[in-house]
């Protein structure tokens, strides 16, 4: 099993940060089973202030490509996509069209 870590910051708006995390006390079906059919096993988000950071199990099976993929090809993960945008935004220094980005691992005790 793989795990990544990612963070993406939300629109500093209370109101739009209380939005956001009311569509995460149950997300639509349809996003939940996409991400199990990619090879996702586990996720969680975090929240501080305004700064999100996700965690992501994955199966060793799991292709980021494969993932973008299916997601460009399901209709209901792009209208939820475009919903989330509505509360993100980028990190400083994102490229273009990047959202979640992914955190370099700088530890682990485990490794120690």
């Amino acid at each position: 099993m793989r795990r990544y870590c990612l963070t993406l910051d939300l629109k500093d708006d209370g109101k739009a940060v209380a939005e956001y995390k009311r569509y995460h006390v149950a997300i639509w079906p349809e996003i939940k089973q996409s991400l199990l059919d990619s090879g996702v096993v586990a996720m969680e988000i975090y929240l501080l202030n305004t700064r999100m950071f996700m965690i992501m199990d994955v199966s060793n099976e799991f292709s980021v490509s494969a993932k973008e993929a299916a997601d460009a090809a399901n209709a209901k993960v792009q209208e939820w996509e475009t919903l989330m945008h509505t509360f993100q935004q980028p990190l400083p220094g994102a490229g273009p069209g990047q959202w979640w980005t992914v955190m370099e691992k700088v530890f682990s005790l485990g490794e120690q």
